[in-house]
């Protein structure tokens, strides 16, 4: 049960700041691994460096976001997160991703995102 709860409260300030868009870098492991965004490419991003700058150009997308279901199994975790995005192009969308994580040593080690690819894609210069 320890390192559920341990999971959770990775994930909980991970979130917070995230919404926040802010601090959430502090519980992610230096070599964090990421898959998502791009389902042609199944190799991660590799290192916290590497995913904050995935963050970077996520995070001028999305205006507020919410976890609106989270399932924690040990260091392994399911979130659903609720985002509210404003595109460049004026579009406004709200969607979910879906967020699966594992946690290791303390800090969050890895992620894997689903979500609707195609219309971010449109919506938002590379």
């Amino acid at each position: 049960m320890e390192n559920s709860t341990s999971t959770q409260q990775l994930l909980e300030i991970y979130y917070n700041g995230f919404a926040k868009k802010e601090g959430w870098e502090q519980v992610i492991s230096d070599d964090f691994r990421f898959i998502g965004g791009d389902m042609t490419k199944s190799a991660p991003a590799v290192g916290k460096a590497a995913y904050i700058e995935v963050i970077k150009r996520f995070s001028r997308a999305f205006k507020a976001m919410r976890v609106k279901e989270m399932i924690v199994d040990g260091e392994n975790a399911c979130v659903i997160g609720n985002y509210d995005f404003i595109f460049p192009n004026g579009t406004s969308i709200n969607g979910d991703v879906a967020e699966i994580w594992k946690a290791k040593n303390g800090k969050l080690d890895s992620l894997t995102i689903f979500f609707d690819t195609l219309t971010f894609d449109r919506n938002i210069p590379k």
